[in-house]
Protein backbone atom coordinates (compact mmCIF):
# COMPACT_ATOMS: atom_id res chain seq x y z
CA UNK A 1 0.00 0.00 0.00
CA UNK A 2 2.79 2.60 0.33
CA UNK A 3 3.34 3.49 -3.24
CA UNK A 4 -0.46 4.59 -3.31
CA UNK A 5 -0.59 6.21 0.49
CA UNK A 6 0.69 8.95 2.46
CA UNK A 7 1.25 6.87 5.12
CA UNK A 8 1.55 2.85 5.74
CA UNK A 9 2.75 1.12 8.84
CA UNK A 10 2.04 -2.08 10.02
CA UNK A 11 1.05 -2.35 14.35
CA UNK A 12 3.43 -5.15 15.23
CA UNK A 13 2.87 -4.83 19.10
CA UNK A 14 -0.50 -3.51 20.98
CA UNK A 15 1.31 -0.48 22.79
CA UNK A 16 2.06 1.06 18.99
CA UNK A 17 -1.71 0.74 17.88
CA UNK A 18 -2.49 4.40 19.51
CA UNK A 19 0.72 5.86 18.19
CA UNK A 20 -0.32 4.71 14.56
CA UNK A 21 -3.67 5.66 14.73
CA UNK A 22 -2.72 9.15 15.68
CA UNK A 23 0.16 9.51 13.18
CA UNK A 24 -2.23 8.22 10.33
CA UNK A 25 -4.98 10.40 10.83
CA UNK A 26 -2.21 13.16 11.11
CA UNK A 27 -0.82 12.49 7.83
CA UNK A 28 -4.27 11.80 6.14
CA UNK A 29 -5.22 15.27 7.41
CA UNK A 30 -2.10 17.32 6.35
CA UNK A 31 -1.74 19.02 2.98
CA UNK A 32 -2.02 17.88 0.41
CA UNK A 33 -5.22 15.49 2.07
CA UNK A 34 -5.03 11.97 1.12
CA UNK A 35 -5.04 8.33 2.34
CA UNK A 36 -2.93 6.72 5.20
CA UNK A 37 -3.00 3.09 5.63
CA UNK A 38 -2.58 1.02 8.74
CA UNK A 39 -2.18 -3.04 9.04
CA UNK A 40 -3.52 -4.29 11.93
CA UNK A 41 -2.45 -8.14 12.52
CA UNK A 42 -5.12 -10.32 14.16
CA UNK A 43 -2.44 -11.89 16.70
CA UNK A 44 -2.13 -7.93 18.09
CA UNK A 45 -5.65 -7.47 17.71
CA UNK A 46 -6.36 -10.30 20.28
CA UNK A 47 -3.03 -8.74 22.86
CA UNK A 48 -3.83 -7.28 26.06
CA UNK A 49 -2.13 -3.98 26.18
CA UNK A 50 -1.81 -0.85 28.78
CA UNK A 51 -0.20 1.76 26.78
CA UNK A 52 -2.62 5.52 26.69
CA UNK A 53 -3.16 6.81 23.11
CA UNK A 54 -1.01 9.88 22.43
CA UNK A 55 -3.16 13.06 22.21
CA UNK A 56 -3.90 14.21 18.51
CA UNK A 57 -1.76 17.62 18.46
CA UNK A 58 -3.81 19.91 16.17
CA UNK A 59 -1.82 20.44 12.92
CA UNK A 60 0.63 23.29 12.76
CA UNK A 61 -1.00 25.83 10.55
CA UNK A 62 0.88 27.30 7.51
CA UNK A 63 1.42 30.92 6.66
CA UNK A 64 1.30 32.67 3.05
CA UNK A 65 4.04 31.96 0.42
CA UNK A 66 7.18 34.53 1.12
CA UNK A 67 6.14 38.06 0.30
CA UNK A 68 8.45 38.33 -2.36
CA UNK A 69 7.56 35.54 -4.89
CA UNK A 70 4.24 36.98 -3.55
CA UNK A 71 5.48 40.47 -5.34
CA UNK A 72 6.66 38.71 -8.45
CA UNK A 73 3.72 36.61 -9.38
CA UNK A 74 1.54 39.98 -9.17
CA UNK A 75 4.28 41.39 -10.98
CA UNK A 76 3.46 38.91 -13.68
CA UNK A 77 -0.04 39.12 -13.97
CA UNK A 78 -0.46 42.26 -14.13
CA UNK A 79 1.79 42.53 -16.98
CA UNK A 80 0.41 39.67 -18.70
CA UNK A 81 -2.07 39.86 -22.00
CA UNK A 82 -4.32 36.68 -21.78
CA UNK A 83 -3.77 35.71 -17.90
CA UNK A 84 -5.49 32.72 -16.91
CA UNK A 85 -6.47 30.57 -13.26
CA UNK A 86 -6.71 27.35 -13.32
CA UNK A 87 -8.34 26.16 -10.34
CA UNK A 88 -7.88 22.69 -9.27
CA UNK A 89 -9.20 20.67 -6.26
CA UNK A 90 -7.37 22.78 -3.38
CA UNK A 91 -9.25 25.45 -4.77
CA UNK A 92 -12.46 23.86 -3.63
CA UNK A 93 -11.93 23.68 -0.03
CA UNK A 94 -14.06 26.43 1.72
CA UNK A 95 -11.39 28.52 3.34
CA UNK A 96 -9.66 28.36 -0.56
CA UNK A 97 -12.78 29.19 -2.19
CA UNK A 98 -13.63 32.37 -0.46
CA UNK A 99 -9.84 33.55 -1.09
CA UNK A 100 -9.94 32.65 -4.55
CA UNK A 101 -13.64 34.59 -4.79
CA UNK A 102 -11.81 37.63 -3.40
CA UNK A 103 -9.04 37.38 -5.71
CA UNK A 104 -11.41 37.35 -8.59
CA UNK A 105 -13.60 40.20 -7.49
CA UNK A 106 -10.37 42.73 -7.36
CA UNK A 107 -8.61 41.46 -10.39
CA UNK A 108 -10.54 39.45 -12.48
CA UNK A 109 -9.16 37.33 -14.98
CA UNK A 110 -10.34 34.47 -16.76
CA UNK A 111 -10.66 31.20 -14.79
CA UNK A 112 -11.17 27.50 -15.85
CA UNK A 113 -11.49 24.77 -13.50
CA UNK A 114 -11.07 20.62 -13.18
CA UNK A 115 -13.54 18.03 -12.57
CA UNK A 116 -12.12 18.75 -8.47
CA UNK A 117 -12.56 22.03 -8.27
CA UNK A 118 -16.09 22.51 -8.92
CA UNK A 119 -17.53 24.76 -7.22
CA UNK A 120 -15.03 27.35 -6.42
CA UNK A 121 -16.59 29.88 -8.59
CA UNK A 122 -19.87 31.50 -7.13
CA UNK A 123 -22.68 32.36 -9.39
CA UNK A 124 -21.56 36.27 -9.16
CA UNK A 125 -18.29 35.33 -10.45
CA UNK A 126 -19.58 33.29 -13.58
CA UNK A 127 -18.86 35.83 -16.34
CA UNK A 128 -15.29 34.76 -15.21
CA UNK A 129 -15.60 31.24 -15.79
CA UNK A 130 -15.04 29.54 -19.20
CA UNK A 131 -16.13 26.22 -18.09
CA UNK A 132 -13.82 23.09 -16.59
CA UNK A 133 -11.16 20.73 -18.48
CA UNK A 134 -10.78 17.57 -18.33
CA UNK A 135 -10.79 14.40 -19.86
CA UNK A 136 -10.45 15.21 -23.93
CA UNK A 137 -8.97 18.64 -24.97
CA UNK A 138 -11.90 20.11 -26.68
CA UNK A 139 -13.80 22.55 -24.45
CA UNK A 140 -14.07 26.51 -24.42
CA UNK A 141 -11.92 26.13 -21.31
CA UNK A 142 -9.46 24.53 -23.35
CA UNK A 143 -9.16 27.53 -25.76
CA UNK A 144 -8.87 30.07 -22.92
CA UNK A 145 -5.82 27.92 -22.10
CA UNK A 146 -4.43 27.71 -25.10
CA UNK A 147 -4.33 31.57 -25.59
CA UNK A 148 -2.90 32.12 -22.61
CA UNK A 149 0.58 33.77 -22.05
CA UNK A 150 0.61 33.12 -17.74
CA UNK A 151 -1.53 30.71 -15.91
CA UNK A 152 -1.86 30.93 -12.22
CA UNK A 153 -2.25 27.20 -11.20
CA UNK A 154 -4.52 27.21 -7.45
CA UNK A 155 -4.73 23.97 -6.00
CA UNK A 156 -3.48 22.23 -9.04
CA UNK A 157 -3.00 18.63 -8.81
CA UNK A 158 -1.52 17.45 -12.42
CA UNK A 159 -3.37 14.13 -12.27
CA UNK A 160 -6.62 16.18 -11.88
CA UNK A 161 -5.86 16.96 -16.00
CA UNK A 162 -2.19 16.25 -17.18
CA UNK A 163 -0.41 18.90 -18.37
CA UNK A 164 0.49 17.49 -21.57
CA UNK A 165 -3.11 18.14 -22.30
CA UNK A 166 -3.16 22.09 -22.03
CA UNK A 167 0.23 23.60 -21.81
CA UNK A 168 1.49 22.83 -25.27
CA UNK A 169 1.90 24.48 -27.83
CA UNK A 170 3.62 28.63 -27.62
CA UNK A 171 5.03 29.02 -24.42
CA UNK A 172 3.15 30.09 -21.21
CA UNK A 173 3.99 31.33 -17.82
CA UNK A 174 3.12 29.17 -14.83
CA UNK A 175 2.63 30.15 -11.60
CA UNK A 176 1.96 27.27 -8.82
CA UNK A 177 -0.08 27.99 -5.97
CA UNK A 178 -0.37 25.42 -3.37
CA UNK A 179 0.39 24.25 -0.08
CA UNK A 180 2.16 21.37 -1.80
CA UNK A 181 5.00 21.63 -3.90
CA UNK A 182 4.67 21.01 -7.37
CA UNK A 183 5.41 18.00 -9.56
CA UNK A 184 8.06 19.02 -12.30
CA UNK A 185 7.77 17.33 -15.60
CA UNK A 186 8.28 17.85 -18.96
CA UNK A 187 5.42 20.26 -19.43
CA UNK A 188 5.02 21.42 -15.45
CA UNK A 189 7.55 24.07 -15.06
CA UNK A 190 6.31 26.50 -13.11
CA UNK A 191 8.43 29.85 -13.13
CA UNK A 192 7.01 30.77 -9.86
CA UNK A 193 5.85 28.46 -6.86
CA UNK A 194 4.17 30.22 -4.15
CA UNK A 195 4.16 27.50 -1.48
CA UNK A 196 1.47 27.73 1.46
CA UNK A 197 -1.07 27.94 3.05
CA UNK A 198 -3.46 28.84 -0.16
CA UNK A 199 -6.08 30.81 1.65
CA UNK A 200 -3.83 33.17 3.51
CA UNK A 201 -1.59 33.08 -0.30
CA UNK A 202 -4.27 33.76 -2.33
CA UNK A 203 -5.42 36.80 0.19
CA UNK A 204 -1.62 38.25 -0.26
CA UNK A 205 -1.53 37.85 -3.71
CA UNK A 206 -5.00 39.85 -4.10
CA UNK A 207 -3.83 42.88 -1.91
CA UNK A 208 -0.75 43.35 -4.78
CA UNK A 209 -2.64 43.44 -7.41
CA UNK A 210 -4.38 47.18 -8.49
CA UNK A 211 -7.92 46.51 -8.33
CA UNK A 212 -8.78 46.77 -11.97
CA UNK A 213 -12.61 45.71 -13.90
CA UNK A 214 -13.00 42.91 -16.50
CA UNK A 215 -13.19 43.71 -20.22
CA UNK A 216 -13.39 41.34 -22.94
CA UNK A 217 -11.75 42.03 -25.91
CA UNK A 218 -13.36 39.82 -29.38
CA UNK A 219 -11.84 36.66 -28.97
CA UNK A 220 -12.82 35.85 -25.73
CA UNK A 221 -15.98 37.17 -26.20
CA UNK A 222 -16.76 34.41 -28.79
CA UNK A 223 -15.50 31.36 -26.10
CA UNK A 224 -17.22 32.89 -23.71
CA UNK A 225 -20.59 32.74 -25.90
CA UNK A 226 -19.38 29.44 -26.53
CA UNK A 227 -19.14 28.50 -22.54
CA UNK A 228 -22.75 29.96 -21.71
CA UNK A 229 -24.33 27.38 -24.21
CA UNK A 230 -22.52 24.68 -21.89
CA UNK A 231 -25.12 26.08 -18.96
CA UNK A 232 -28.81 25.62 -21.48
CA UNK A 233 -27.57 23.49 -24.07
CA UNK A 234 -30.12 22.23 -27.03
CA UNK A 235 -30.99 18.49 -26.08
CA UNK A 236 -30.51 16.23 -28.80
CA UNK A 237 -33.44 14.15 -30.08
CA UNK A 238 -33.17 10.21 -28.51
CA UNK A 239 -34.03 7.47 -30.27
CA UNK A 240 -37.01 7.04 -27.51
CA UNK A 241 -34.70 6.19 -24.43
CA UNK A 242 -33.38 9.51 -22.50
CA UNK A 243 -30.86 11.53 -23.30
CA UNK A 244 -28.29 11.97 -20.72
CA UNK A 245 -28.16 15.68 -21.25
CA UNK A 246 -31.99 15.73 -20.59
CA UNK A 247 -30.61 13.70 -16.91
CA UNK A 248 -28.25 16.21 -16.23
CA UNK A 249 -30.10 19.68 -16.82
CA UNK A 250 -33.54 17.93 -14.98
CA UNK A 251 -31.52 17.06 -11.99
CA UNK A 252 -29.18 21.00 -12.09
CA UNK A 253 -33.26 22.21 -11.91
CA UNK A 254 -34.17 20.05 -9.25
CA UNK A 255 -31.46 20.67 -6.47
CA UNK A 256 -30.08 23.66 -4.69
CA UNK A 257 -26.84 24.84 -4.29
CA UNK A 258 -26.39 22.82 -0.88
CA UNK A 259 -26.80 19.28 -2.00
CA UNK A 260 -24.38 17.26 -2.44
CA UNK A 261 -24.16 15.19 -5.54
CA UNK A 262 -21.69 12.28 -6.04
CA UNK A 263 -20.45 10.91 -9.41
CA UNK A 264 -19.42 7.88 -10.30
CA UNK A 265 -17.24 7.33 -12.97
CA UNK A 266 -18.93 6.51 -16.49
CA UNK A 267 -20.17 8.16 -19.64
CA UNK A 268 -22.38 10.27 -17.58
CA UNK A 269 -19.53 11.55 -15.75
CA UNK A 270 -18.36 13.39 -18.66
CA UNK A 271 -22.04 14.89 -19.25
CA UNK A 272 -21.75 15.88 -15.98
CA UNK A 273 -19.03 17.59 -15.29
CA UNK A 274 -19.77 19.82 -18.56
CA UNK A 275 -22.88 20.56 -17.41
CA UNK A 276 -23.94 20.69 -14.12
CA UNK A 277 -23.20 24.08 -12.65
CA UNK A 278 -22.55 24.12 -9.40
CA UNK A 279 -21.68 26.73 -7.20
CA UNK A 280 -20.90 26.00 -3.79
CA UNK A 281 -17.40 24.37 -3.13
CA UNK A 282 -17.21 19.79 -2.22
CA UNK A 283 -20.94 19.08 -3.42
CA UNK A 284 -20.29 18.07 -6.20
CA UNK A 285 -18.15 15.05 -6.03
CA UNK A 286 -15.67 14.13 -9.28
CA UNK A 287 -13.08 11.27 -9.09
CA UNK A 288 -10.62 10.91 -11.51
CA UNK A 289 -9.97 8.44 -13.85
CA UNK A 290 -12.01 5.18 -14.96
CA UNK A 291 -10.52 3.21 -12.19
CA UNK A 292 -12.84 4.15 -9.59
CA UNK A 293 -15.55 2.71 -10.93
CA UNK A 294 -17.85 2.16 -7.89
CA UNK A 295 -17.04 5.24 -5.90
CA UNK A 296 -20.86 6.97 -6.38
CA UNK A 297 -22.80 5.11 -3.94
CA UNK A 298 -20.44 4.66 -0.95
CA UNK A 299 -19.76 8.72 -1.01
CA UNK A 300 -23.10 9.38 -1.16
CA UNK A 301 -23.64 7.18 1.66
CA UNK A 302 -20.14 9.23 3.42
CA UNK A 303 -22.12 12.63 2.38
CA UNK A 304 -25.78 11.60 3.90
CA UNK A 305 -23.72 10.12 7.51
CA UNK A 306 -22.35 13.60 7.25
CA UNK A 307 -25.30 16.15 6.30
CA UNK A 308 -27.93 13.58 7.33
CA UNK A 309 -30.68 16.47 7.35
CA UNK A 310 -30.00 16.70 3.40
CA UNK A 311 -31.19 14.37 0.73
CA UNK A 312 -27.45 12.87 -0.83
CA UNK A 313 -27.78 12.31 -4.83
CA UNK A 314 -25.57 9.17 -6.38
CA UNK A 315 -25.41 9.76 -10.18
CA UNK A 316 -24.20 6.12 -11.59
CA UNK A 317 -24.10 4.30 -14.42
CA UNK A 318 -25.73 0.55 -14.90
CA UNK A 319 -21.91 -0.70 -14.99
CA UNK A 320 -20.98 1.11 -11.80
CA UNK A 321 -23.95 0.39 -9.55
CA UNK A 322 -24.07 -3.01 -9.63
CA UNK A 323 -20.04 -2.38 -8.41
CA UNK A 324 -21.35 -1.35 -5.03
CA UNK A 325 -24.97 -1.97 -5.19
CA UNK A 326 -24.64 -4.41 -2.29
CA UNK A 327 -23.80 -1.19 -0.10
CA UNK A 328 -27.58 -0.68 -0.57
CA UNK A 329 -28.60 -2.81 2.28
CA UNK A 330 -26.18 -0.94 4.55
CA UNK A 331 -27.29 2.53 3.60
CA UNK A 332 -30.88 1.08 4.28
CA UNK A 333 -30.17 -0.28 7.96
CA UNK A 334 -28.73 3.54 8.95
CA UNK A 335 -31.47 5.46 7.44
CA UNK A 336 -29.83 7.14 5.06
CA UNK A 337 -31.91 9.70 2.97
CA UNK A 338 -29.86 9.03 -0.56
CA UNK A 339 -31.15 9.07 -4.00
CA UNK A 340 -29.42 7.03 -6.73
CA UNK A 341 -30.10 7.80 -10.27
CA UNK A 342 -28.68 5.27 -12.13
CA UNK A 343 -27.75 5.57 -16.36
CA UNK A 344 -28.92 2.48 -18.01
CA UNK A 345 -27.46 1.95 -20.95
CA UNK A 346 -26.86 -2.06 -20.54
CA UNK A 347 -23.08 -1.81 -20.95
CA UNK A 348 -19.79 -0.41 -20.32
CA UNK A 349 -20.40 2.28 -22.59
CA UNK A 350 -17.39 4.78 -21.26
CA UNK A 351 -15.26 2.16 -22.49
CA UNK A 352 -17.41 1.30 -25.35
CA UNK A 353 -17.73 4.61 -27.13
CA UNK A 354 -13.29 5.45 -26.79
CA UNK A 355 -12.79 1.68 -28.53
CA UNK A 356 -15.39 3.22 -31.01
CA UNK A 357 -13.37 6.25 -31.52
CA UNK A 358 -9.86 3.92 -31.88
CA UNK A 359 -10.77 1.14 -33.59
CA UNK A 360 -14.26 1.51 -35.38
CA UNK A 361 -16.16 -0.76 -33.22
CA UNK A 362 -16.79 -1.63 -29.88
CA UNK A 363 -15.75 -5.34 -27.90
CA UNK A 364 -16.31 -6.97 -24.74
CA UNK A 365 -18.87 -4.40 -23.22
CA UNK A 366 -22.42 -5.44 -23.16
CA UNK A 367 -23.72 -6.98 -20.78
CA UNK A 368 -27.50 -8.04 -19.51
CA UNK A 369 -29.19 -6.22 -16.08
CA UNK A 370 -31.36 -7.64 -13.69
CA UNK A 371 -34.71 -5.65 -13.48
CA UNK A 372 -33.41 -2.59 -10.93
CA UNK A 373 -35.94 -1.81 -9.05
CA UNK A 374 -37.19 -5.08 -8.17
CA UNK A 375 -33.34 -5.24 -7.19
CA UNK A 376 -33.55 -2.28 -4.79
CA UNK A 377 -36.45 -3.09 -3.46
CA UNK A 378 -35.01 -6.58 -3.08
CA UNK A 379 -32.89 -4.64 -0.23
CA UNK A 380 -35.49 -2.46 0.98
CA UNK A 381 -35.13 0.62 -1.30
CA UNK A 382 -37.91 2.41 -3.07
CA UNK A 383 -37.68 1.42 -6.52
CA UNK A 384 -38.58 4.11 -9.27
CA UNK A 385 -38.49 3.93 -13.09
CA UNK A 386 -38.92 6.22 -16.14
CA UNK A 387 -40.22 4.71 -18.49
CA UNK A 388 -40.30 7.61 -21.35
CA UNK A 389 -38.71 10.42 -21.84
CA UNK A 390 -42.41 12.53 -20.56
CA UNK A 391 -41.84 10.66 -17.44
CA UNK A 392 -38.46 12.27 -16.19
CA UNK A 393 -38.85 15.34 -14.40
CA UNK A 394 -42.09 13.77 -12.31
CA UNK A 395 -40.45 10.60 -11.70
CA UNK A 396 -36.56 12.55 -10.35
CA UNK A 397 -38.61 14.88 -8.73
CA UNK A 398 -41.04 12.31 -6.57
CA UNK A 399 -37.32 10.79 -6.20
CA UNK A 400 -36.03 13.40 -4.38
CA UNK A 401 -38.65 13.69 -2.17
CA UNK A 402 -39.21 10.50 -1.40
CA UNK A 403 -37.58 9.99 2.17
CA UNK A 404 -34.77 7.03 2.47
CA UNK A 405 -32.85 5.42 -0.04
CA UNK A 406 -34.19 5.82 -3.52
CA UNK A 407 -33.35 4.29 -6.86
CA UNK A 408 -34.15 5.59 -10.01
CA UNK A 409 -33.75 3.59 -13.14
CA UNK A 410 -33.41 5.53 -16.16
CA UNK A 411 -32.88 4.01 -19.90
CA UNK A 412 -30.53 5.86 -21.62
CA UNK A 413 -29.63 6.69 -24.94
CA UNK A 414 -25.85 6.83 -25.45
CA UNK A 415 -25.86 6.96 -28.87
CA UNK A 416 -24.39 10.26 -29.46
CA UNK A 417 -21.33 9.87 -27.17
CA UNK A 418 -18.77 9.49 -29.67
CA UNK A 419 -19.21 13.21 -31.22
CA UNK A 420 -18.37 14.62 -27.01
CA UNK A 421 -14.58 12.85 -27.63
CA UNK A 422 -13.98 13.98 -31.00
CA UNK A 423 -11.78 17.07 -31.73
CA UNK A 424 -9.14 15.43 -28.67
CA UNK A 425 -5.09 15.61 -29.05
CA UNK A 426 -3.83 12.90 -30.98
CA UNK A 427 -1.83 11.44 -28.11
CA UNK A 428 -4.95 11.15 -26.01
CA UNK A 429 -5.48 7.93 -27.40
CA UNK A 430 -1.85 6.34 -27.04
Amino acid sequence: MKPVTKVSVAINAPEAAGEAVVNAFRAAMAPRAGAAFIAFPRDVQGAEAEATVPPSLPLPSLGPAPADLIRKAADKLSKAKSPVILLGMGASDPNATAAVRALLKRHPVPAVGTFQGAGAISRELLPLFFGRVGLFRNQPGDKVLARADVVLTVGYDPVEYDPSFWNVGKGRAIIHLDSSPCDIDNHYQPQLELRGAIPETACALASALEEHSFVLGPELQTIQTESKALQNPPVPKSNGSVHPLSTVLALRGLVDDDTVVASDMGSHHIWLARHFFEFEPRKLLFSNGQQTLGVGIPWAMAASLTYPAKKVVAVVGDGGFLYSSMELETAVRLKLNITVIVFRDGGYNMVAFQQELVYGRSSGTDFGNPDLVKYAESFGCVGMRVNTPDDLLPTLRKALKTLGVVVVDIPTDYSKNVEIGQHVIPEAWD
